[in-house]
């Protein structure tokens, strides 16, 4: 399931990386969630997608949110609209709930959509990324975890149950994991990696996205905030 805003330059490449998947093609479902673009998104989602609804809730957990509502499966996988799924992604999310006590899977991010960036600042980058995924795995042994949008599906039941994604200004996929993790058993999946776009990180300055990220995970996680005002969604980028 993907939401959409004014995603023309990427929502083919990330569709047809969720149509190449390693799980037969007839047995998945893709869901494109749309706000209300002012481009071509919902046009070429048709294409691709199996359903393309207009987004009927606030923020992008609310998109999210409106795409499970409508999913048939009793798994829902969840990306973004300037990602690519690896071609083992869906199949590594479902073996990863053969464990009738798991109720969400996450995995990797692989950073991707370089635009302009290179040499030494690209090197930066990359050595950011190695480092969130191997804390990724570190937090994974006391039983943490970050359920990134962009990357990590749910067992459709246990998620419905504790009322899926909040309205918030930003952090609801940090947020959502102190709610889900009371249903079950979360995992880290090694198979289940994604090229991730570096575009937000590239608008707001690495600097600036490290200091985002703290803020969220003291403010969501340890206060237990719920921010309403601020956000990143419907943003554009060059």
């Amino acid at each position: 399931m993907v939401p959409t805003y004014n995603e023309e330059r990427n929502i083919e490449r990330c569709l047809q990386a969720l149509n190449s998947q390693t799980v037969p093609r007839e047995k998945v479902e893709i869901i494109v969630v749309d706000g209300d673009s002012l481009d071509r998104t919902r046009e070429i989602a048709e294409g691709l997608a199996d359903k393309v609804i207009a987004q009927a809730s606030l923020g992008v957990g609310g998109a999210r949110n409106d795409g499970f509502n409508i999913a048939e499966a009793p798994i829902v996988a969840t990306t973004d609209a300037d990602c690519q799924p690896y071609p083992g992604w869906l199949e590594a999310a479902l073996k990863g709930f053969r464990d009738g006590d798991v109720v969400a899977v996450t995995g990797f991010l692989d950073p991707s959509d370089w635009g302009d960036i290179t040499g030494a600042e690209k090197l930066v980058y990359q050595a950011f990324f190695k480092i969130s995924n191997a804390l990724l795995v570190a937090l994974s042994f006391f039983d943490l975890y970050h359920l990134c949008g962009a990357n990590s599906a749910f067992r459709k039941t246990a998620f419905q149950e504790t009322g899926g994604y909040l309205p918030l200004a930003y952090a609801d996929d940090v947020e959502i994991y102190k709610r889900i993790k009371q249903k079950g058993r979360i995992r880290l999946l090694r198979g289940m990696t994604i090229h991730y776009s570096v575009r937000r990180i590239k608008k707001l300055g690495l600097l600036n996205y490290i200091r985002l990220l703290f803020k969220m995970e003291w403010e969501v996680m340890v206060n237990g905030r719920k921010p309403m005002k601020g956000g990143y969604a419907r943003q554009i980028y060059e």
